[in-house]
């Protein structure tokens, strides 16, 4: 993965995206992770854990395991997550040789494109799940509730960063769909960048995904 805003500008994801905004998410997570596993998942490992910013709010009472495949990005989740083990690893291929309660798979799972890396990822999930164990995958979108769009958001001062998205199909036969970014970033000294790179999204329907699910062994 060659995106730069998982390379040399990880160090802006803090002014990108405010950490507290995801405290009531984090909450809504953990609430459907222990509400399926019947108990409170005590052990949970994060696939594609970015900066780190979601599992900040999972608590001290919880033993959470982040997996990144940018270093850079695991460098800004340990500034949140500084008591919490870090592993890098491609989240299709990664064996840790060890089990837990739940695994989460949040927005990370967009940048799977094709149906054999879905199903890798899940038999990765699958592998480091404990009997009974939960998996909780969380796509933005998909293909039946897909519409073309934009977002933007960010923070204000210097430094700063604004970021805009744009969210569109250029194939709609395929299995992704393209997310055109743009930031804004104003440096210490007041100077300001540009930065444009387009992003390719995974996007399946809901029966695609299931299917998939079965096949690496869930329930």
């Amino acid at each position: 993965m060659n995106y730069r805003l998982y390379k040399d500008l990880a160090p802006w994801w803090s002014h990108i995206s405010n950490r507290d905004s995801y405290s009531e998410e984090a909450e809504v997570h953990l609430r459907l992770m222990d509400d399926a596993l019947g108990k409170k998942a005590l052990n949970i490992l994060e696939l594609g854990s970015g900066g780190g910013q979601l599992a900040a709010h999972f608590g001290s009472d919880r033993t959470v395991v982040l997996s990144d495949l940018s270093e850079n990005m695991l460098a800004e989740s340990r500034v949140h997550n500084a008591n919490r083990e870090h592993v890098l690893g491609d989240m299709r291929t990664m064996r840790l040789e060890r089990t837990f309660d739940a695994i989460l798979l949040h927005d990370a799972v967009m940048y799977l494109t094709s149906p054999e890396d879905l199903r890798a990822t899940f038999e990765t999930a699958a592998a480091h799940l404990s009997p009974g164990g939960v998996f909780l995958v969380l796509p933005d979108v998909v293909k039946e509730t897909f519409e073309e769009g934009s977002v933007s958001g960010g923070s204000f001062g210097t430094p700063g960063a604004q970021l805009l998205e744009w969210h569109w199909d250029p194939d709609p036969e395929d299995h992704t769909y393209r997310v055109d970014m743009c930031l804004m970033l104003r440096h210490e000294d007041g100077c300001m960048e540009s930065v444009h790179e387009h992003h390719e999204m995974g996007l399946f329907d809901r029966k695609t995904i299931c299917d998939l699910l079965r096949a690496a062994g869930f329930e």
